[in-house]
């Protein structure tokens, strides 16, 4: 037992780096057996640095044959060593099920020996989770680049969501900084996942033949289906000199090329000294990454493109304010929109209105008229719309309609904020400590 305690506390010391832990897009019911996972997700607690700690979150192993610049784990890095056996992690997680500790499993690997070796014990280990003890609830595992298809397709059909972290936001960052990993071994388990899922979709009954091999599609009456909650990837923030719109860029291919649930930013933590990298007392970029993931929601869900976001001729977004802002007081050419004439979609492009209250703007206006003081209560952070909207023809900024006067009255509104709730320290604060500050403390 004080052996494998040991072996815990190493690999998920290990593990704490890897961000992409999220638990939605699944619905399976437990059938008689242990445990369950919801579409509606996993419960999350969170570490003191913000990140998602709800799963059970350990590396495999972290004896890597791989020496990336960036990697706790590399292989010249002296650092404690272990590796679990398959049936020490399936046990480990099931009772640590049974004591309620937690309701699912994450489990990323160091390189061992090589990619199909690592990947062949971490299928077993899955296995007899699966059908030895009979759990039934949520498993989220990365895909190590360079595994084989037969092992990749075996092993999204005992786990819920699948990913393969991309590292770095281009090939010559992965060049540079983890020279071992080329961007074929990267992409081409992101787009077998890709085009299995598109398969189980299209397609029903086992043995279905798919460009000449044999998948395990399951029919209505199998319990097995290929990574039922989707595949994501992680990239690493402020290793290397790319800027944000390069960042955002690779992640608008990888939504339209493979399909992605959703790419996920690791602010880098500097924890090995490298001439190439930040400086051990660097503090991560939280500010950037919180940016980052702004922008990238306006991708996903406001239908947004990156060359909008840098229309302005920037490569980095904005450290001040939420992109959706920046955007639009660059655009105000196209403000205010008559909240009760504009398409839903112009709605969805004003700062302060969100998917939800867009919704309540459209089937109200069907009924009747839809007045400034109804903004609030249907949702609208409306200390930030009133500058890019009109209600039945009246305009309710208190200021004048020109871009350097909208973000400094946006600016003030939110430092008041932010001045509340930090005190009278927050004016001597520099703006990057003041966005780490926010990041931390999970404000914006």
């Amino acid at each position: 037992m004080e052996e494998m305690m040991n072996k815990l506390k190493i690999l998920a010391d290990s593990a704490k780096y890897d961000v992409s832990c999220s638990s939605s897009g699944v619905n399976r019911g437990n059938n008689g057996k242990i445990g369950s996972a919801h579409a509606s997700g996993i419960c999350h607690s969170w570490s003191a640095d913000g990140r998602c700690i709800s799963l059970l979150k350990v590396l495999f192993t972290n004896k890597c044959v791989y020496d990336c610049e960036y990697c706790i784990n590399k292989r010249s890095n002296d650092v404690p060593r272990a590796s679990f056996e398959p049936e020490e992690l399936a046990k480990l997680t099931i009772e640590f099920y049974r004591r309620n500790y937690i309701e699912g499993l994450f489990i990323s690997s160091a390189v061992e020996i090589s990619p199909d070796y690592t990947a062949e014990r971490i299928l077993e280990a899955l296995r007899l989770l699966r059908y030895k003890y009979g759990f039934a609830g949520y498993i989220h595992a990365k895909i190590i680049p360079g595994v084989s298809p037969e092992i990749l397709h075996q092993i999204g059909l005992v786990a819920d969501r699948l990913s393969v972290n991309i590292e770095m936001p281009n090939s010559e960052s992965l060049a540079l900084f983890a020279p071992q990993k080329k961007p074929k071994q990267i992409f081409a388990p992101m787009r077998q996942i890709t085009n299995t899922l598109i398969e189980r979709n299209a397609l029903k009954g086992p043995g279905t033949m798919f460009k000449g091999q044999q998948l395990s599609i399951p029919s209505s009456k199998s319990k097995e289906v290929f990574a039922p909650a989707g595949q994501t990837t992680q990239m690493i923030i402020g290793a290397g000199g790319e800027s944000d719109k390069s960042v955002l860029t690779t992640s608008e291919n990888l939504y339209h090329a493979f399909k992605m649930k959703r790419v996920y930013y690791s602010a880098y933590v500097p924890v090995v000294d490298s001439p190439i990298l930040p400086d051990k007392t660097s503090a991560p970029p939280l500010a950037r990454e919180h940016r980052i993931y702004q922008a990238d929601w306006l991708l996903r869900f406001y239908g947004f493109s990156v060359s909008e976001l840098f229309n302005g001729g920037e490569d980095n977004l904005d450290p001040d304010l939420d992109p959706k802002i920046t955007w639009a007081i660059r655009n105000l050419d196209s403000f205010p929109v008559e909240v009760n004439k504009a398409s839903y979609e112009m709605l969805m492009r004003v700062p302060g209105i969100g998917a939800v209250s867009a919704k309540r703007i459209v089937r109200q206006r069907k009924v009747s008229a839809v007045k400034f003081d109804d903004l609030k209560k249907m949702g609208v952070v409306v200390k930030r719309a009133k500058y890019f909207v009109t209600c039945c023809g009246k305009y309710h900024g208190d200021r004048k309609f020109e871009p350097e006067t909208i973000r400094n009255s946006i600016l003030q509104m939110e430092n008041g904020l932010q001045l509340c709730m930090f005190g009278s320290d927050w004016k001597q604060l520099e703006s990057g400590e003041r966005q780490e500050k926010l990041a931390i403390a999970g404000v914006i």
